[in-house]
Parts: structure tokens; C-alpha cells; sequence
């Protein structure tokens, strides 16, 4: 099916629907940007899951050496130590996660990434819709944009009042 068709298709996150609209109007990458063999499908599926696993030393060696995490809305963070020390700091309150992709839309180096993020964080569960963006290199998470609305899980964490 033809992305731009998916734009369309009303059963979307906003989030997915802009970041195709996107896709829609600027355009796909260039044939010669494009590396259809690249299996980067497959390596961000596998990232994914990864996660289960809450093991940032696992989920830091995805990412390019000079790789950036955009975790939106807070500040990016680039390079592996700097990726590991703060992977590490929210996966430090996670009882569990897993992410349940909805959509994954590939072409070269670019992965679209509709999920739910389902984490137990200190005994409380959060169903969190998320988009990443992945732009890759060489087999490595070049760049990686993810948005989400953070109210859903600080709400969903945040103690009940007594």
C-alpha cells in the first residue's frame, strides 16, 4: 500500500499522520538514498523488542556511534556514553516493558514506527502511543525521533492522592 494512502486512513495516532503527511509532501528518499536491502526493518523490529530486555548496554549498541536519541520533548542525546548513562536512568524505574508495534513503514534508511509502549513503572502500568522516527546508517540507529505525550505517563505514574 502506498504510504501516503496510510495518511489517510483515519485509524492512525496523530503523530503517525503528521510524520506521513510529512513523508507525503516533502517525498520518499531518493533512488539514490535508497537501499532497499538494507534489512533496517528487521534491525529496528529487533531494537524493539530488545527493550524487554531493559538492558542499556543491549540497547545502546544499536545505535551508531555518533547516534542521537530524540526523546521527545526533552533535550537529544548523542554518543554512546551519554545514550547508556541515560537509557539507563529511566530503565532504572521500569518493573517491565513491552512495545507492541501497530504500523512500521520502511524505505531505505528511513523506519516509521507506530507502537504502544506498555512499561510497569514502580508497580504502576502506562499504555504509552508512541512514533519513532529511526534514520539509519550502516545498519545503526543514526538518528532516532520518538513522540508521545508525556502527560499520559507522568499521569499514569504519578502516585494516587490520599
Amino acid at each position: 500500500m502506498n504510504i501516503c494512502r496510510l495518511a489517510f486512513a483515519g485509524r492512525y495516532f496523530p503523530q503517525t499522520v503528521a510524520v506521513l503527511l510529512l513523508w507525503c509532501v516533502v517525498g520518499a528518499p531518493s533512488a539514490q538514498a535508497r537501499n532497499p536491502d538494507s534489512g533496517n526493518e528487521q534491525i529496528i523490529r529487533d531494537f524493539i523488542g530488545a527493550w524487554s530486555r531493559l538492558d542499556a548496554d543491549e540497547l545502546v549498541g544499536y545505535f551508531a556511534e555518533d547516534g542521537t536519541y530524540f526523546n521527545m520533548p526533552i533535550t537529544p542525546v548523542t554518543g554512546h556514553e551519554d545514550l547508556r548513562t541515560f537509557i539507563s536512568g529511566f530503565l532504572a524505574s521500569w518493573d517491565e516493558t513491552d512495545w507492541q508495534i501497530l504500523n512500521l513503514v520502511a524505505e531505505g534508511d528511513l523506519v516509521i514506527v507506530e507502537r504502544v509502549d506498555t512499561t510497569v513503572v514502580a508497580g504502576r502500568k502506562v499504555a504509552l502511543p508512541c512514533v519513532g522516527v529511526f534514520e539509519m546508517a550502516g545498519g545503526k540507529i543514526k538518528v532516532w525521533r520518538d513522540y508521545f505525550d508525556m502527560a499520559t505517563f507522568t499521569n499514569a505514574v504519578a502516585p494516587p492522592n490520599t
